[in-house]
């Protein structure tokens, strides 16, 4: 008998969200967190969330980082984020140059359902937090929700300038959209998040 996926999920673009927007990040020692970022997460844990990062790393297919610097990259990554008592369910990472035309790419949502079907997600019921209007418009093809971030690529927000789709809220920072969300999104048994 077919059982409709009923798991959600809070997916975070990296750069710009979790981490300090510095351009392409080659090595793990390059990688700094931004302030609150990893106790977000911890946050979203402890409130049964799935943390799920969605990230276009381009520099992968520029030959500018190998597959196994980016894995040491989201190691680290996770390790901080550990630390701070949380915990990222899955990275998904487009490694494709940008001419390669894949379908995973953001604004393309592929990363989204990708990870939609490896971990039973109902799509309708997620988020997503990005800092561009790419991470907006991927998340919106998929289904999920939207919140943009103002700490990374976008630093200042206008409805009138800003491209289509608008994401659904707009916070300062990770710690703010999360704040929100487990302060006001129902979770699957009716309660609050914070409850």
């Amino acid at each position: 008998m077919f059982q409709r996926d009923t798991r959600r999920a809070v997916f975070l673009d990296r750069d710009g969200v979790l981490n300090v927007e510095a351009g392409y990040i080659v090595c793990p020692g390059d990688l700094q967190l931004l302030p609150r970022a990893a106790d977000a997460v911890a946050r979203l844990t402890r409130s049964g969330w799935e943390a799920v990062v969605y990230t276009n790393q381009a520099c992968v297919g520029r030959g500018l980082v190998t597959l196994e610097t980016m894995d040491a990259i989201h190691r680290r990554l996770q390790a901080e984020i550990c630390l701070a008592g949380g915990a990222l369910a899955a990275i998904y990472a487009c490694t494709h140059h940008p001419d390669d035309d894949c379908e995973c790419r953001k604004p393309r949502p592929g990363l989204l359902l990708n990870a939609a079907q490896d971990l039973s997600l109902d799509l309708t019921r997620c988020w997503a937090v990005g800092d561009s209007p790419r991470d907006i418009a991927a998340a919106h093809q998929a289904g999920c929700r939207t919140i943009l971030v103002l700490s990374g690529h976008t630093r200042e927000y206008d409805a009138d300038i800003f491209p289509a789709p608008q994401p659904d809220h707009v916070f300062p920072d990770l710690n703010d959209a999360v704040a929100w969300l487990c302060d006001t999104v129902q979770e699957p048994n009716g309660l609050n998040s914070n409850t």
